[in-house]
């Protein structure tokens, strides 16, 4: 997090890079940490980390997503050899050699940092229950009571993953007279059949005694947090909010309206993104392929509709000021920031002259 905010500094509110030698020295400085963190922790364990998680993979029953496990698996494999390979290079630390080797180890690292979590997930699978399940009829009176106490809204479910079986398992607080306890659950709990698989005392114990969790999948197959084109910073909506405030003329207000709304160009609007993360989200949980991410999906669906609408709205008020050419009246003067009176006139020894009507004018007439 420190890199990369490092590396949005040296842009401006429109996204151009302002320092770019700021932003050479902070990727040489992640290069060279992230180098030195996996050669120190991560490197020498890779072998049997890799062949531990394979021998996971080949003690479950076959499904359709474990040939994607060994190719990533095969490819972390590959990542390794290439920086343990690249490591070997004899440089002199801080020079432009071994800046251009960090460099070069960047994309493996970034490999091991993405896609590590699928190792760790299925060599977890090697461990045991920490307790043994209890039996059927046990399993069946508490389910019993959780689906009872779902209906009158008192299973709060915490966290939830998918077993090497196949099964959705869910950790539910369950409540009872003020006094809660731990349950975990297989099934998705908007169907009508899912059960307890065993009640404890706290969160760790419950997910110590449950089956381990598989590596959950990923919306977008094809993403990268860590290779996707650096977005364009957005303008900030208390920074807008501040331009309005600060505004004179009515094409001021008008010029943020339509920056909020701008849906196309290199740096779409605030409502604009607002939208494509409602659809992302919208997407996300359509592919958790449950009743309540279905039923989830088209709400946000909808609010995304609704969003549209709001946006072509205020993008239209926005072209009513511009056309306006409104100005704020003089009256609405600004406070000022030290006085609060205004300075008495300056005392004089003598009175002021009084000069005649000028041609011919009366007093009363000057005054008026």
């Amino acid at each position: 997090m420190t890199c990369e905010t490092a590396l949005d500094q040296p842009r401006h509110r429109h996204g151009a890079l302002t320092d770019t030698p700021a932003v050479t020295t902070a990727r040489t400085e992640r290069n060279r940490d992230a180098a030195a963190a996996f050669e120190t922790h991560v490197l020498p364990h890779t072998d049997t980390l890799l062949t531990a998680a394979r021998s996971a993979i080949d003690a479950m029953s076959p499904a359709r997503h474990h040939r994607a496990w060994r190719l990533l698996l095969d490819d972390l494999e590959h990542a390794a050899s290439q920086i343990e390979r690249i490591l070997t290079s004899p440089v002199k630390p801080g020079t432009e050699a071994a800046r251009e080797r960090d460099s070069a180890l960047w994309p493996y690292l970034a490999a091991w940092a993405e896609h590590g979590y699928i190792v760790s997930d299925l060599v977890d699978q090697h461990r045991l229950p920490a307790v043994p399940s209890p039996s059927a009829d046990i399993q069946r009176e508490w389910t019993v009571r959780a689906q009872d106490a779902r209906r009158r809204g008192d299973l709060e479910p915490f966290e939830s993953w998918y077993d090497a079986e196949g099964r959705l398992i869910t950790l539910a607080y369950l409540i009872e007279d003020e006094e809660s306890t731990v349950l975990a659950l297989a099934g998705d709990l908007v169907s009508p059949r899912w059960q307890v698989l065993g009640r404890y005392d706290n969160e760790y114990a419950a997910g110590q005694a449950s089956p381990p969790p598989v590596p959950p999948g990923v919306l977008r197959p094809g993403s990268s947090r860590y290779h996707s084109r650096v977005p364009t910073p957005e303008v900030l909506l208390q920074e807008l909010t501040g331009d309005i405030i600060g505004a004179r003329h009515s094409g001021d207000v008008a010029d943020v309206l339509l920056t909020v709304t701008q849906d196309a160009g290199y740096a779409p609007g605030s409502l604009a993104r607002m939208g494509e993360l409602i659809s992302t989200a919208a997407e996300f949980a359509e592919a958790m392929e449950t009743r309540q991410g279905h039923r989830t999906a088209a709400r946000l669906t909808v609010i995304g509709r609704q969003l549209a609408l709001l946006t072509g709205e205020l993008r239209e008020a926005g072209e009513e000021l511009s056309a306006a050419v409104g100005v704020l009246p003089p009256h609405r003067a600004p406070r000022p920031r030290f006085l609060t009176t205004p300075h008495p006139p300056a005392l004089t020894t003598t009175p002021p002259l009084t000069n005649p009507a000028p041609y011919g004018r009366t007093a009363t007439a000057s005054r008026r």
